[in-house]
């Protein structure tokens, strides 16, 4: 059967469902997208429905459970309506639309077998949505929308605050831009800003916080490299690191770049930039290239140091290392539902091997910041008294320009997403 007119609520719901669909069996929410192969129109409100859904997706699997009297056995039929629910939810004025659309994406699905049973169990929650509403009040997953392991670890890592931290994952981030000082003042660009309509409320020395979030299209100066996305947390890495002019810098797990090009942009560096994947790697020379900015960026293994090092050490280093991106799941809202409880002990593992790999590059007298975007300790603070212990010669630095101690826990709230930073020196 067809599939719905491109310009229709119904198309929306099923490449929404499509979507949701891959995320429930295992695949990433970024690369099911984009293996829809939207039509440019289409994509913001695609996206917009895929991700409202998957931030909510354990309120409306509650839901669902409660009006199915067994669990579906297609599982994009189950995806159409979770994506229906999240659209009834949020645009209540709009419930016969949504309900009539939703039926006419499911015409085209599983050859039409599930159209009466999608307009009743949307017709059923409509009836129902307050007695729903209030039962999903009582349980734990819908209630907070994140999975109960998940909030047992926030709870034991932040008992004070967990529940703005919940909270906070389940709203749209904010829009960070990061202003290219090389090319351009940061009070500056606020006002071609302002002259383009754009509100925006200075964060920091480069820091724009955007009113709305909007396509980078719209930005004045972006194609030519005044400016970049980067969320505020991440923009505290190159400050931290300090390198200065002249110094030889490695940035160990680059991709995208948003920190290679920050580091160049605060100062003139001889700087190398890792990156595992190839296709990852080609986006780096991308942004730098945007940004009139230069590095070394190679496509490697970073604890595989004998395939790619010269046998010079670095000045400083930045360990951005791959993590279960807790903090940073309201952008990737898929990650709450694929990450597992086993997934910190493999993050950490990783972690482990990357630091003491990268350990013997670094000079003596030093940097090395270790980043992750996370919020669990097994990755964070835990990984860092381990390391620290490992290697006499490692020395732990106060955070400078703020009362961290030691470390810096970033929560995500209004402001930026969840993020940790350690400082750490080699001995002379």
């Amino acid at each position: 059967m067809k599939r719905p007119a491109v310009d229709s609520l119904a198309f929306t719901l099923d490449a929404a469902a499509r979507a949701i669909a891959a995320v429930i069996d295992g695949r990433n929410l970024e690369l099911a997208l984009a293996a829809l192969d939207l039509p440019a129109a289409a994509r913001p409100a695609v996206m917009d429905l895929a991700y409202g859904t998957l931030r909510c997706f354990g309120r409306g699997d509650f839901f669902l459970a409660q009006l199915l009297a067994r669990p579906l056995a297609e599982p994009i039929v189950r995806s159409l309506l979770l994506a229906a629910l999240q659209r009834l939810e949020t645009r209540p004025e709009d419930a016969h639309t949504t309900v009539d659309q939703a039926v006419t994406a499911a015409a085209g699905l599983a050859r039409g077998r599930y159209k009466a049973l999608v307009n009743g169990v949307l017709r059923n929650f409509l009836r129902r949505r307050g007695e729903l509403a209030a039962a999903a009040e009582r349980d734990e997953t819908a209630r907070w929308q994140h999975p109960r392991w998940w909030l047992a670890e926030l709870r034991a890592t932040c008992p004070d605050r967990w529940r703005e931290v919940a909270e906070a994952g389940n709203q749209r981030a904010p829009m960070t831009l990061r202003v290219n000082r090389r090319r351009v003042a940061t009070a500056d660009f606020q006002r071609l800003l302002a002259n383009a309509g754009i509100a925006a409320d200075v964060m920091g020395e480069t820091g724009l916080r955007l009113a709305r979030p909007m396509p980078v299209e719209r930005l004045p100066g972006f194609a030519e490299g005044l400016v970049s996305v980067q969320d505020w947390g991440a923009q505290q890495a190159a400050p931290l690191l300090d390198a200065q002019a002249g110094q030889r810098v490695l940035d160990a797990c680059a991709a995208p770049g948003g920190k290679t090009a920050h580091l160049l942009e605060r100062a003139d560096l001889d700087l190398t930039a890792l990156e595992l994947d190839a296709a990852r790697a080609t986006r780096i020379g991308d942004n730098l290239r945007r940004l009139g900015l230069a590095a070394a960026v190679k496509v490697a293994d970073c604890r595989d140091v004998d395939a790619w090092w010269d046998g010079r050490r670095f000045d400083r280093i930045l360990a951005d290392v791959p993590c279960s991106a807790s903090g940073v799941a309201r952008r990737h809202p898929d990650i709450k539902w694929l990450r597992r409880p086993g997934d910190l002990a493999r993050f950490a593992a990783g972690q482990r091997e990357i630091l003491d790999a990268l350990w013997r590059l670094l000079a003596p007298g030093g940097k090395m910041l270790y980043a992750t975007c996370s919020l669990f300790p097994e990755e964070n603070g835990r990984q860092v008294a381990a390391f620290v212990a490992r290697h006499g010669d490692a020395q732990r630095l106060p955070m400078p320009d703020n009362d961290k101690g030691c470390e810096w826990q970033l929560l995500p709230d209004a402001d930026h997403d969840g993020f940790y930073y350690a400082l750490l020196a080699k001995r002379l």
